[in-house]
């Protein structure tokens, strides 16, 4: 290893010295392969069947929605192959991707914002795989979060290790665009992510390298582990922050971190949490402990896809339910209120009252009102879990974290009447014309500003639809009054059901 280090060293210098005369041509230099023959065989046949017999065993795809980013472990193939190979699996081998990037973190060296390798491409025992390096540098260029650091690309295994994967799942060609996060620091975290926010979309793909749990126990690396996935399948960054801060709160023995990649997950969290409709859906999971004897001291992986519908319409999914089953969410949004005041916990839901409806995957806002004043209101479009869940949440945040309001007390409850709206899949529109007052809520979005409006805000204030744009716009988005000509537009209805009604 150290020999190779010194290679890379005395070629990152020739480079160095070459930039200084303006007229030679700067040499690619190929990034050559450092855990090859340890984290995964050498022999490119061996690999091939080793791959091969990975695939074989993944899990198949789960969802048939576009898939916009996986996330994949990063260990050696003994031990998290399989899992990775699950990720992988997701992914049409038969599209052609622009640019494929490749978000890691590095092990062995910390420093500020992301290194991007763009002075040649990437060499495995399967091959070359092609660096975009126009765009590597174009983002080094642009965005001083991005550096060219050599340390971080010398002896890092983390983008690495899941070429292989790419190469042999791949049926067309493919260019990446490798990033390794060197930041410990969450303002970095939210440039790298405003950065490629651009680049976020069905041309490209998103592989984010991370294992989970390393070596606690295999039993508390399975808890660990559930935690740290469920926080990541909420779509929320500052979820998974606070759980990453009670793992290691709860002094659990021998427990290092919960996840290892944590800047390059949060750097790509800030990115999905700000879009629309987007859905995490949880893959496979397994430790070391599964493939080995030794279960004193694992380390966790897990494989998770990021999706969208494909061409989704808003008339495709009507959401209907029955009074009994209006009934029983507000039943639950109410309980998990008053037992969360109470207890500090989240309420537990009979599944016998949970009906096939009530299960569906999709966003939801939860309104209190006060003697008819508006006491909370808290929801998320993200369509990750299943309905009755999310109203559990959103009825513990719009009671205790919506900041325009003290937090609620158990001796209000009894004058707090509670309204759940039920949202359908988001539609980007073209023309302000589409939306229909009283039946569409807004979503207004440009970069990382954003704001919504429920279609009922429309009835509640008499506003004209150039008003209920402009308030929206200015009070939600804070993009100012006219900010929604220039910013994207989604509508959306929503099923609005509440305690008042009879």
């Amino acid at each position: 290893m150290s020999r190779i280090l010194l290679v890379f060293s005395f070629l990152i210098f020739t480079i160095a010295c070459n930039s200084q005369e303006s007229k030679r041509e700067v040499p690619i230099i190929d990034r050559q392969p450092v855990v090859a023959g340890s984290f995964y065989s050498d022999n490119p046949e061996a690999l091939k069947m080793v791959l091969q017999s990975l695939f074989a065993k993944a899990e198949k795809v789960k969802s048939q929605d576009n898939v916009l980013a996986i996330m994949s472990p990063h260990a050696g193939y003994v031990y998290s192959g399989k899992v990775a190979a699950s990720a992988f699996n997701q992914i049409d081998p038969n599209k052609e991707y622009e640019n494929i990037f490749i978000l890691a973190s590095s092990h062995r060296t910390i420093f500020k914002g992301a290194s991007i390798y763009n002075i040649g491409d990437f060499i495995t025992p399967l091959g070359k795989v092609f660096v975009n390096r126009e765009l590597a540098s174009e983002l080094i260029k642009n965005h001083d979060v991005f550096v060219f650091n050599p340390e971080a690309h010398s002896a890092e295994h983390s983008i690495e290790v899941q070429l292989p994967f790419l190469q042999y799942h791949m049926k067309k060609e493919f260019q990446i665009v490798p990033i390794v996060t060197g930041t410990q620091n969450l303002n970095d975290c939210q440039k790298i992510a405003e950065a490629l926010l651009p680049y976020f979309n069905d041309k490209n793909l998103f592989v984010i390298s991370t294992d989970f749990s390393h070596y606690p126990s295999y039993d508390n690396a399975v808890k660990v582990d559930k935690k740290t996935c469920d926080a990541i399948l909420t779509n929320s960054a500052n979820k998974l922050i606070d759980i990453i801060n009670e793992n290691g709160a709860a002094n659990i023995p021998n427990l290092a971190t919960s996840l290892c990649g944590w800047p390059a997950v949060l750097s790509f969290l800030f990115i999905t949490e700000s879009v629309p409709d987007i859905k995490v859906v949880h893959i496979d999971y397994q430790n070391s402990g599964d493939e080995t004897q030794d279960k004193s001291r694992v380390v966790g992986y897990n494989a998770i896809a990021f999706t969208i519908k494909k061409n989704q319409h808003m008339s495709e999914t009507k959401f209907e339910f029955s009074k009994k089953e209006k009934k029983e969410l507000l039943a639950i949004a109410r309980n998990t209120i008053e037992t969360y005041l109470k207890t500090g916990k989240t309420s537990e839901v009979n599944p016998k009252d949970i009906t096939p409806a009530m299960r569906e995957n999709c966003g939801a806002f939860v309104t209190l009102h006060k003697d008819g004043a508006l006491r909370g209101c808290i929801g998320r479009f993200s369509a990750s879990e299943p309905l009755y869940k999310v109203v559990q949440q959103m009825a513990i945040s719009a009671a205790t974290e919506d900041n325009r309001f003290s937090v609620v007390t158990i001796d209000e409850m009894k004058d707090i009447d509670l309204e759940i709206s039920v949202l359908t899949p988001m539609q980007k529109i073209n023309s302000i014309d589409e939306i229909e007052m009283g039946r569409h809520g807004i979503y207004i979005k440009k970069g990382f500003y954003s704001g919504t409006f429920l279609p009922q805000v429309a009835t509640e204030t008499g506003w004209s639809k150039e008003e209920f744009l402009g308030y929206c716009s200015k009070n939600k988005a804070g993009l100012g009054w006219d900010g929604w000509k220039e910013a994207d537009i989604y509508i959306y209805e929503a099923l609005v059901f509440s305690e008042k009604d009879k």
